[in-house]
């Protein structure tokens, strides 16, 4: 949910006013001072998501292909890889949406693996279907592998080995606060056709003690198999992060601010949600109008019941950051601002220009997080709208914070906090991000459809770049990563189609489009021994990594 800076409020760097204003509303104090990342030497990393990833399974895995894209990092010297969100993709097939915030996406399970585990046979995986090689037909992958999934947990019912049946209750029991509510959500939501939650007969929709008893004992094999797909993509997981350990590499992780309407965390828990005796929202996620759109964006995710989540001691958000943690070295909050104040829009209202600002819980969360949890490294997402006091929260945490450098030209003048001059040390610097354009779309595009921009501000800011880069224009993606990785900032990473140098083509996302997003994948064959040479030669020259044997 990266939301581009507001002309007015972000393209400057804080006077001094505002620098008194941080340090009154701060204290002056910082919770998480020993914050890894900001302690950290230089590095640099690439972000690309798994379902990105190629393969003759219609989407990417946690295969063969991922353990070669590592490869390529420790080749050309990155040391940390970026993924999204890696939850169950619900509505739109965005990871941003997904049916728990505790789960695995079962689609990226290898079935090649699978098979190497006996659990599904050579001649499950002759009969492939041709998919598309370039993106991701979401609902095409769906029928394929949700099918051979299910052969291989009977498979797995017939002959297991009473040591992979230990293993398989003993993940059971130590995931059992989130997986019995989300094994059970999916069973329920399946044999309701896929229907959300609250269209489910009204009974187990609001989960009534005995509706909850008769579904369980009524879908107990259905259950099991959503538990065990879920045993399968951990335990993948585990191997490619203990590979990417192995080579010197960390994992960026994504927590998103807020969770699906249509997931088992608002199902299980309706009591931590502004919800009506329905289950419907009565107040909806979004932000005002900004850089993408003239009406903003409306999310749609239901706003939490903070009074709630305190009265508790937040212990939802302490096992989610746990969760998040046990499959990622470092975590990025997306929407870091929503925590210090968050646009309420009226669930009835079919555009987010009538909405209003809410406080949010603030630094008291976090508080309890690290008491529980310790100091984490933690990157705050602090794009969009940000005022004084969301920027004091933030260092006031000790969370770094973020800069993209396609938003660096749109004002023309030297004092824009994105130009890479003005960067801060505690900094993650993007050339893009899963929400930009590539920069090879975003240099030659004229504006439409991508932005509020006009034609003259597109020209402009054009001619700003190419004077402050002091480039002719070639080659603008390999310009923009070496501006980053030139930079003072901690971290710099780039999405992978700007180091392939792809065009428009080959965009993750646009903001507030509904549908088409989030499918692009890369040909395996694009990832040549000439680009690893070339982000290797420019992380060592500017001292991002140590020179050593390539692996």
């Amino acid at each position: 949910m990266v939301v581009a800076p507001d002309t007015q409020c972000r393209s400057r760097s804080l006077d001094v006013e505002d620098c008194c204003r941080l340090k009154q509303f701060s204290g002056g104090q910082s919770l998480c001072a020993d914050n890894p990342i900001v302690k950290s030497s230089r590095s640099s990393g690439i972000l690309l998501h798994p379902t990105s990833l190629p393969g003759r399974f219609g989407i990417g895995e946690l295969g063969r292909e991922a353990f070669r894209f590592v490869s390529f990092l420790h080749g050309a010297r990155q040391r940390v890889w970026q993924v999204l969100p890696l939850g169950p993709t619900g509505y739109g097939d965005s990871p941003y949406q997904v049916f728990s915030a505790f789960a695995g996406n079962p689609l990226l399970i290898s079935l090649e693996s699978l098979a190497e585990d006996g659990l599904l046979s050579a001649a499950d995986l002759s009969d492939v279907p041709t998919f598309p090689e370039t993106r991701v037909d979401f609902g095409a992958v769906i029928r394929f592998k949700f099918q051979l999934l299910r052969k291989g947990f009977e498979q797995f019912r017939k002959s297991a080995q009473p040591t992979d049946c230990r293993r398989f209750e003993e993940f059971c029991e130590t995931h059992a606060a989130w997986l019995d509510d989300y094994a059970l959500f999916m069973a329920i939501k399946e044999a309701h056709g896929g229907n959300a939650w609250n269209q489910w007969d009204p009974t187990i929709a609001l989960c009534q003690p005995e509706a909850l008893q008769v579904w369980s004992r009524r879908l107990v094999q259905e259950v099991a198999c959503w538990k065990f797909w879920q045993f399968l993509f951990f335990r993948q997981w585990k191997a490619l992060k203990d590979h990417c350990q192995s080579h010197g590499i960390q994992i960026m992780g994504d927590i998103p601010i807020f969770v699906a309407r249509d997931s088992a965390d608002v199902w299980a828990h309706p009591e931590l949600f502004h919800l009506d005796e329905h289950g419907n929202p009565t107040v909806v996620a979004g932000v005002p109008p900004d850089y993408f759109s003239a009406t903003g964006q409306l999310w749609g995710n239901p706003l939490y019941r903070w009074d709630a989540m305190a009265a508790d001691g937040y212990r939802w958000w302490v096992q989610r950051f746990r969760a998040a943690f046990e499959l990622v070295d470092i975590v990025r909050i997306d929407h870091f601002r929503g925590f210090e104040s968050y646009w309420e829009v009226p669930a009835r209202e079919a555009t987010a220009i009538h909405g209003r600002w809410v406080d949010g819980p603030g630094a008291a969360l976090f508080e309890v997080v690290r008491r529980a949890l310790g100091d984490l490294p933690i990157v705050a997402e602090n794009l969009g709208l940000i005022t004084p006091e969301v920027e004091a929260l933030r260092e006031r945490l000790g969370f770094p914070g973020m800069a993209v450098l396609q938003f660096a030209f749109g004002s023309g003048k030297p004092d824009s906090e994105f130009l890479p001059h003005n960067y801060a040390r505690d900094l993650l610097v993007y050339t893009g991000t899963h929400d930009n354009d590539t920069t090879l779309g975003w240099w030659t595009s004229t504006g439409a459809g991508d932005s509020t921009r006009s034609q003259e501000q597109v020209q402009r800011e054009r001619e700003f770049v190419l004077k402050y880069l002091g480039v002719d224009g070639k080659e603008m993606n390999w310009s923009f990563i070496r501006a980053v990785l030139a930079s003072v900032a901690n971290l710099a990473i780039m999405p992978l189609q700007d180091v392939l140098g792809l065009d428009s083509h080959a965009r993750m996302n646009l903001p507030a489009r509904p549908d088409g997003n989030w499918q692009w994948r890369f040909l395996p064959e694009m990832l040549t021994e000439s680009i690893q040479e070339r982000l290797k030669e420019l992380t060592l020259l500017y001292a991002r990594a140590e020179d050593g044997p390539a692996g």
